[in-house]
């Protein structure tokens, strides 16, 4: 039977302190925790590190995003299964307990998720209605359950993405090659969800997401279904976000202005071919 030997937990944070420790304070102390924190803040490492005998936490020195982020620190992991976790996640006292009665059942998995996706889906419970376990397509990146030795040829994230389809894109090349993926309704996280960074950087957080969110659109699609159609599905996107730039600018509401200015330039830069290059601008005092 497995253990909690069998599992470390991979966290990727970028300014995180306000959720960090809620995170940690659920995890076991005895499961092996790293924390790739995206910025060179040689204060968080030692404050973490200090209080949590268990965690290593990875500085980037940069923004790295989701994916290539989450890859950093698989690369690290030594265990037979990992667990992907976002800071403003929290596991129950039975989440990983849960997770290895169904691993051992099941064997044959590349990832488990949890059944509650996101908060609207506790009242879905029709998937639920025969078994506990079934399987989908894909699921959400906040909680991922990876059985790492189905992901030797795979591999991990595209790292083009910075954010955004990344774990779309990864449950797809699963899928492709016939490997299978599971939600269990006995595996409980809680998930806040759009809180993994500290509040005072909500609005450029808000910017970055806009810009992101349009350029993985494109590019997710462009990789599947090639430019042409790619376009076809994001040109709603690019004509409305471009009327919206010049609506808010005549009504001067800068704050609706700038949120639709950077959909235009994430759809922009995506067509044109250039890569995910917007980072939030983050001051410091």
């Amino acid at each position: 039977m497995y253990a909690n030997k069998d599992i470390s937990i991979v966290i990727n944070t970028f300014n995180s302190e306000d959720q960090i420790y809620s995170c940690l304070d659920k995890i076991d102390s005895d499961v092996k925790v790293i924390i790739v924190e995206n910025s060179n803040n040689i204060k968080f490492k030692q404050e973490v590190e200090s209080k949590y005998s268990n965690v290593i936490c990875e500085l980037t020195n940069e923004n790295l995003g989701y994916g290539k982020g989450n890859n950093l620190g698989l690369k690290k992991v030594k265990t037979k299964f990992a667990l992907i976790l976002n800071p403003d996640a929290k596991l129950n006292s039975n989440t990983l307990k849960n997770f290895f009665k169904t691993a051992y059942n099941l064997n044959d998995f590349a990832i488990i998720g949890p059944g509650v996706q996101e908060e609207k889906d506790k009242a879905k419970k029709k998937l639920f209605d025969k078994d506990n376990i079934i399987q989908t397509e894909n699921v959400k990146g906040f909680a991922m359950f990876l059985n790492l030795e189905q992901f030797d040829k795979i591999g991990f994230f595209d790292e083009n993405f910075f954010i955004y389809f990344e774990e779309i894109d990864l449950c797809r090349r699963i899928k492709k090659d016939n490997k299978k993926i599971f939600l269990d309704n006995d595996i409980k996280i809680e998930h806040i969800g759009g809180s993994s960074h500290n509040s005072q950087i909500n609005y450029e957080m808000e910017l970055s997401r806009n810009w992101h969110w349009m350029w993985s659109t494109f590019y997710y699609h462009k990789k599947y279904d090639g430019f042409l159609s790619a376009f076809l599905k994001v040109f709603l996107k690019l004509t409305s976000s471009s009327l919206k730039i010049i609506y808010y600018s005549i009504i001067r509401n800068q704050y609706k202005k700038n949120i639709y200015f950077h959909r235009f330039s994430g759809l922009v830069n995506s067509i044109i071919g250039k890569k995910s290059w917007y980072r939030p601008k983050i001051f410091k005092n």
